[in-house]
C-alpha cells in the first residue's frame, strides 16, 4: 500500500469516505458493450482496494441504457468483502419493484432528480415535481424494507440548458429527500459547471440546513476544476465524495460532458494532504489500468500515467 504523504500539515489529519461509481456512472457512457465477466472482474478488483462503497448497478430500463442491462447478472456474479457496501441506482417505481425482487443482492440504494427542469426532462422525461412525488412513495417503501437510502441531486451547481441553478432550489429538494427518509444526500456537478468558491459556500449552507444528514460531493472534471472543487468541499466540512476510477463517465446528456473526477487522482490528492481514505492507492491505480485494457483505449486519469508520488525516490 502506498504510504501517505510526508508533505501533510501537522495536526490536520482528517478522514473521508469515497464511493466508487465507475461500475455504474462510468460504464454507462461507454459506447462499446462491456462483457459481464469483465465488469464482474473489475468490480471484484475494486473491492480489494479498501473501498467501502461501490455503486454496482442501475435499475434503469435496458432500452434506455443498454450498457447496464446486465445489472442483475453483475450483482449475482460479484464477490465483494462484507465490508464493501453494494449500492444500486433506482430511477423510478418500476425500477424499485425490480430491485426489491432481488433485495438480498445489494445493501443500499440511491434515488435521484435534477434540480433543473430541462435536465430532468432530458434525462428521465419527467418534471421535477413528478419525480419528487414518486420519491415520497419510494422513500416509504425503501424505509419499510430496512434498506439504506440515499439520494443524488443532479445539476446542483449549474445546468447546461438553464445556466445558474439557485442554491435554495437545490437545498429545498434536498430537504424533501431528507423528509422522505434519505440519510445521505449527494450533490452532482453533472456537467462540470462548479467552481471552488461557490462549492465552499454551497456545502457550508447545506451543512447548516441539513443537520444530521451525510453530505456527498460528486464532481466532474469537464473543465479541469474537479479536484479544486473537491478540495473546496473538504474545506467546507464535506467528508463524503463520489468518484470514478480511470475518470470514467460523464452525463449522457448533453454532448461534451466528460467524466467524473478520477478516484485515483482524488485519493492521491487526499493522501498527499494527510487526509485518510483507507484505500490502497497502488491497487486502485492497477484496477484503473485494467479497465483501460478492457476498454481498449487510454483513459484520462493522471495517476494511471504518473502513478503515486514516491517521496523516497524523489531527488
Amino acid at each position: 500500500m502506498t504510504e501517505t504523504t510526508t508533505n501533510a500539515t501537522p495536526g490536520e489529519d482528517r478522514t473521508v469516505v469515497i464511493r466508487e461509481v465507475g461500475p455504474r456512472d462510468g460504464f454507462q457512457n461507454e459506447p462499446e458493450t462491456i462483457a459481464t465477466a469483465d465488469k464482474i472482474r473489475l468490480i471484484n478488483e475494486l473491492g480489494q482496494t479498501g473501498l467501502t462503497r461501490i455503486e454496482v448497478a442501475s435499475f434503469v430500463r435496458p432500452d434506455v441504457i443498454p450498457q447496464l442491462s446486465d445489472g442483475v447478472e453483475v450483482l449475482k456474479g460479484i464477490d465483494l468483502p462484507e465490508s464493501v457496501e453494494r449500492m444500486v441506482l433506482i430511477p423510478n417505481t418500476k425500477g424499485l419493484d425490480n430491485a426489491l425482487a432481488i433485495r438480498e443482492l445489494f445493501d443500499a440504494c440511491t434515488l435521484f432528480v435534477s434540480a433543473s427542469e430541462s435536465h430532468n426532462k432530458a434525462n428521465i422525461n419527467r418534471t421535477v415535481r413528478e419525480t419528487m412525488e414518486d420519491v415520497k412513495t419510494m422513500g416509504g417503501r425503501i424505509a419499510a424494507e430496512g434498506i439504506q437510502y440515499g439520494a443524488v441531486i443532479a445539476t446542483s451547481f449549474g445546468c447546461p440548458y438553464e445556466g445558474h441553478v439557485p442554491m435554495d432550489r437545490v437545498l429545498d429538494l434536498a430537504e424533501e429527500f431528507a423528509e422522505s427518509g434519505a440519510t445521505e444526500l449527494g450533490f452532482g456537478d453533472t456537467t462540470g459547471m462548479a467552481n471552488p468558491a461557490y462549492v465552499h459556500r454551497f456545502f457550508t449552507e447545506a451543512a447548516r440546513r441539513l443537520p444530521g444528514v451525510e453530505l456527498t460531493a460528486h464532481f466532474h472534471n469537464t473543465r479541469g476544476q474537479g479536484l479544486a472543487n473537491a478540495y473546496a468541499a473538504l474545506e467546507a466540512g464535506c467528508r463524503s465524495f463520489e468518484s470514478s476510477f480511470g475518470e470514467l463517465g460523464g452525463c449522457p446528456v448533453p454532448k461534451g460532458s466528460t467524466g467524473n473526477i478520477a478516484s485515483e487522482d482524488l485519493i492521491s490528492m487526499f493522501h498527499e494532504m494527510g487526509v485518510e481514505t483507507g484505500i490502497d492507492l497502488d491497487a486502485l491505480i492497477t484496477a484503473a489500468r485494467h479497465a483501460q485494457e478492457v476498454l481498449g483505449r487510454k483513459l484520462t486519469s493522471h495517476s494511471i500515467v504518473a502513478g503515486p508520488v514516491l517521496w523516497e525516490s524523489a531527488a
